[in-house]
């Protein structure tokens, strides 16, 4: 019998598809040790000795991996192919206690039968380049996490940890909103004209003033009104005349085959995909799905930073793109390079396993969130092996002359699509606008003259797409890092997204700048990916482990022993309010907590009476004449106040915890009965993807759900809808 150990079930059921009964296929269920929760777990006297041990819910698993390990004729550990993948099978190969001549690593970048029999025809021993620079991550997230969490904790509060990675993503966002809250908006102005040919009234075009006697105006150029006005009455009963007209090919190129990152950046845009739930949901597409008996694998391993594509996978797609869309759309394979140095953790770019696995044509198989994954993926692999995209670009310069005045010039400009080229496949966002067919001195009549008033806008607060842009440009964090890096700030608090965009909490903040001051290595963008390069120096062999771990923790440790001499608390334990508690009639004070400040009784925890601090940031509170006013609680009559928990503001009943009602902010009584029931009011409430809707607050009872308010919808007619299809 030969053993195969892979991660994971699916994995393993998938991969048995195309074994015979010579071969037995079994799961680790992920890492089977770890360094222990309850300690450091590392040696650091004797050269950073990691002691590993095997978790209580991991042994009987490996129990089970070691009798079949023993009866096994060879055993070959078939896990990622990735520092990750290699550290799991080195940690079997360790707890199993097999020789190393019965013991071979199988490695593979798709789960596919023609993958799979080549994998064990070409088998290796376990690269320990790979698993040191894995234990050299690990060892290194540890020292900081247990070093700089346990100061969090003394001089913040209880529950905080900080890390090696995290802390310089929280960092970027920190900043990002320091930008917004010092921006100044700058007004300034531009100058459009609705124009046509004298001989075609019909067919308008707009220009923008660009220039001014011949000279190219800057954006600022026209900063107020009165500098507009005055432009405009130079313009009056100006002539207009086409200056020149130029025509132009455009074209753009297809984009490049996903990488981990430019796939969790547009599944982001594109699919509002989180990162994390991008890779979960990659990582079924990797493993295979149960319900298509036949298949392997849909796609290639998900965790690479290598743009390249097989010279399988260029000649079928080569051959399907002939065959499918036309001779028209291929001049043959187009190969792609990376330009990164930091590219080494995989060979290929994310692809489809096969081409001719065309998205609808496995549609039963996968789940909504599936198949919008695979398609996005299928086409962006098809499209990046077609031809440009060509367009026709149009630039219509025009004179504005009037006597004794300066020359003005303005600018229009047009674009068409000649040829989709790739776009056929994978779309892109662009617009078309046509401009008519004129030629240079030709006449043109002024319908109209427009001064726009234009404000400056702040930087946008980063989207989780945006922030693995940004980590990945200071080359920080790698394929496998990013995911986890964002769902790590956002658990513990550090940021919540509002409007899909990563906002940073009080606590945060403060978590942030007290590191920057106290720690600034820590949190440096250079320090931090030159740390990214030592670990890739030791994967390739050119580093060794310890000493590197050794130069960062002298310095680390040494600062850390000072600060914590030196650092006082960083907030008050108890701040007082003034209030009494209504409950049992002692004081309030103000409290802080991982999740902010928060306002407790302090006869806590005989009496556990607290309630959320004012917004600093709702100015009128319930005197504001645009907030609605919150009912009171339908299960016991008492006042809902706003609460802040792990997940952003709610309302709660005010006799909590005797009543534990809460409700969403936005749900909100529009004082009108139901119109299929009579007995329930109408609600306005959000479905999970931000769109308004309305319901009976009978719910589950009455079922009545609208898009439209019903007043509204009665006068135009509507019926209620459906609502379940949009979340």
């Amino acid at each position: 019998m030969k053993l195969v150990i892979v991660e994971s079930p699916t994995k393993a059921k998938t991969i048995s598809k195309f074994l015979g009964k010579a071969y037995r296929l079994e799961s680790s269920f992920g890492h089977v040790r770890d360094l222990p929760k309850s300690k450091l777990g590392v040696d650091v006297e004797h050269d950073f000795t990691p002691h590993y041990i095997v978790p209580r819910s991991n042994q009987k698993r490996v129990t089970a991996l070691k009798k079949l390990a023993a009866k096994a004729d060879h055993i070959y550990f078939a896990t990622d192919e990735d520092r990750e993948g290699e550290a799991i099978s080195w940690h079997l190969l360790t707890l199993l206690g097999v020789p190393q001549e019965k013991a071979e690593r199988i490695v593979f970048h798709e789960i596919t039968e023609e993958a799979i029999t080549k994998a064990l025809e070409h088998p290796r021993s376990i690269d320990q380049n790979l698993v040191d620079a894995q234990q050299a991550r690990r060892i290194l997230d540890r020292l900081v996490g247990y070093g700089l969490s346990p100061l969090l904790w003394r001089k913040v509060a209880k529950g905080l940890s900080a890390g090696r990675v995290q802390s310089v993503a929280l960092r970027i966002i920190v900043e990002r909103e320091r930008e917004i809250l010092a921006f100044v908006p700058q007004e300034y102005w531009t100058i459009e004209i609705s124009v046509s040919k004298d001989t075609t009234p019909d067919e308008r075009f707009v220009a923008r003033l660009a220039g001014i006697d011949g000279n190219t105006l800057e954006k600022f150029a026209v900063k107020d009104k009165e500098a507009a006005d005055a432009i405009l009455s130079a313009l009056s009963s100006a002539r207009y005349t086409v200056k020149d007209v130029l025509v132009k090919e455009v074209k753009k190129s297809a984009p490049t085959p996903f990488i981990t990152s430019s796939l969790q950046q547009d599944a982001n845009r594109r699919l509002h995909f989180s990162p994390k739930q991008t890779m979960m949901i990659a990582q079924q597409l990797y493993e295979g799905i149960e319900q298509d008996k036949q298949s392997g694998g849909y796609i290639t391993y998900m965790r690479t930073d290598s743009v390249n594509l097989s010279e399988r996978f260029l000649s079928e797609a080569h051959t399907f793109i002939q065959s499918a869309y036309g001779e028209q759309y291929t001049h043959g394979p187009r190969r792609y390079s990376t330009k990164s140095k930091l590219a080494q953790e995989a060979h290929e770019a994310i692809r489809p396993t096969s081409v001719e696995r065309a998205p609808e044509s496995v549609r039963d198989f996968l789940t909504d969130q599936q198949f919008k994954l695979y398609d996005l993926i299928w086409r962006r692999a098809v499209g990046s092996q077609m031809n440009d995209a060509l367009f026709e670009a149009t630039t219509i310069d025009i004179n504005a002359d009037k006597e004794g005045s300066l020359q003005h010039q303005f600018r229009a400009t047009g674009q068409r699509q000649r040829f989709d080229g790739f776009t056929r496949v994978y779309g892109i966002e662009s617009e078309e606008v046509l401009l008519p067919l004129v030629q240079t001195d030709d006449p043109l009549t002024l319908h109209e003259l427009s001064p726009l008033q234009h404000f400056t806008k702040p930087p946008a607060r980063y989207s989780e797409a945006g922030l693995v842009k940004a980590l990945e440009e200071h080359g920080i964090g790698r394929p496998s890092t990013y995911a986890p890096t964002i769902s790590t700030i956002i658990e513990r608090n550090y940021c919540m997204k509002e409007e899909r965009r990563l906002k940073p909490t009080e606590i945060g903040i403060l978590v942030n700048d007290l590191l920057v001051e106290h720690f600034p290595a820590i949190v440096d963008f250079n320090f931090t990916a030159r740390m990214e390069d030592d670990l890739d120096k030791i994967a390739e062999g050119q580093q060794a482990f310890v000493p590197v771990l050794r130069e960062f923790y002298g310095p680390f440790k040494e600062n850390l022993d000072k600060k914590e001499v030196e650092l006082k608390k960083q907030v008050n334990e108890a701040e007082p309010t003034g209030e009494v508690c209504e409950k049992c009639g002692k004081p309030m004070v103000i409290k802080f907590s991982r999740y902010g400040k928060f306002i407790a009784c302090t006869g806590f925890p005989d009496c556990r009476n607290s309630k959320s601090l004012p917004d600093a940031n709702d100015s009128g509170g319930s005197n504001d004449p645009d907030k609605p006013p919150v009912e009171p609680c339908e299960k016991c009559g008492s006042q809902m106040v706003e609460k802040r928990g792990r997940f952003g503001k709610f309302l709660g009943c005010s006799k909590y915890p005797d009543c534990k009602n809460i409700r969403s902010l936005t749900d909100r009584k529009l004082g009108m009965k139901c119109p299929d029931c009579g007995e329930g009011e109408v609600i306005q409430k959000r479905s999970k993807r931000g769109k308004t809707f309305y319901s009976c607050n009978r719910y589950p009872d009455c079922k009545y759900v609208a898009w439209t308010r019903p007043d509204i919808a009665s006068a135009q007619g509507v019926a209620a809808v459906e609502v379940k299809s949009e979340d």
